[in-house]
């Protein structure tokens, strides 16, 4: 048994652009259907959806039977703690929220590393991880298959973009385009032209650091305006949104505001389509 490799990681370090799902629904069937769908990776989403430990790890092993496509978990907060645990479950890639300034990018790194580069806990025994501590050297290989991507979406954090991406050992930076253009005064206009310049002109600054550049975009024509600027990972999609649309789309072409005509009195239920006398119109 090996240390799993990260191939989300290596892609991104060969310049290949990988375009990606979040999931939202908090749901291991769900991300299963996604991850057989042929999306390179997908976001389990522990800061806006409602997600906790054990579910996180739920999709985890959904996602694993599908090699094609890469988990990747968002916690809720970069907090040291919480990223063991995420690590210890079995994330490899870790997507941390509203990055600022290059001091909290480098506590980051330490987080995600074990002693002595870091301060990540060394509980392999008890780690999915490790696989219960049946990988030989897991201990010194798990940090190079480590990829940290750091949030950039705020109006500090384009500030400090250039130092943030200078961080040894932050693997790509991600631009956030709802809570950027509420930082930029633009809240609900996330691709305001003056926010896709501001993306933009990041896209170019982290691939001039030689880092990968990520972002949403769930509007086609800006994801390709996107990967066209430079950015290597990036989001299509959003689960949520595909099913809400999807449903209401449906509902909507069955919809009417016609009466039902009612049944044949005495007519066989079967026929009728409802034991309450009502038609169905197929």
């Amino acid at each position: 048994m090996k240390t799993p490799e990260n191939p989300f990681k290596r892609a991104m370090a060969a310049g290949t652009v990988q375009h990606g799902l979040w999931l939202g629904l908090a749901d291991a069937y769900c991300a299963e259907i996604a991850a057989g769908a042929g999306f390179d990776w997908l976001v389990i989403d522990g800061e806006h959806a409602p997600n906790d430990l054990r579910s996180v790890l739920t999709q985890l092993q959904a996602v694993a039977a599908y090699p094609a496509s890469h988990a990747i978990v968002r916690p809720v907060i970069g907090d040291a703690a919480m990223i063991k645990q995420f690590l210890d479950v079995g994330a490899q890639t870790l997507l941390i929220p509203m990055v600022e300034t290059a001091e909290q990018a480098a506590g980051l790194v330490a987080a995600t590393r074990y002693p002595p580069d870091g301060v990540r806990g060394v509980g392999s025994a008890l780690a999915r991880a490790s696989r219960w501590n049946r990988i030989p050297g897991y201990l010194d290989e798990a940090d190079a298959e480590i990829c940290l991507l750091v949030q950039v979406e705020t109006a500090r954090g384009l500030e400090n973009l250039d130092a943030i991406a200078a961080v040894e050992g932050v693997d790509g930076v991600f631009f956030g385009p709802a809570d950027l253009s509420a930082s930029m005064g633009l809240r609900g206009q996330p691709s305001h032209p003056t926010v896709r310049a501001a993306i933009e002109d990041g896209i170019a600054r982290v691939r001039k650091a030689g880092k990968a550049p990520g972002v949403l975009a769930t509007e086609e024509a800006l994801a390709h305006a996107y990967r066209a600027a430079g950015a290597l990972f990036i989001g299509v999609g959003v689960d949520t949104l595909l099913y809400a649309r999807a449903a209401s789309a449906l509902a909507a072409r069955f919809r009417t505001s016609e009466e039902p005509a009612p049944a044949t009195l005495g007519a066989d239920p079967a026929e009728s389509g409802s034991s309450m006398g009502i038609s169905q119109k197929t």
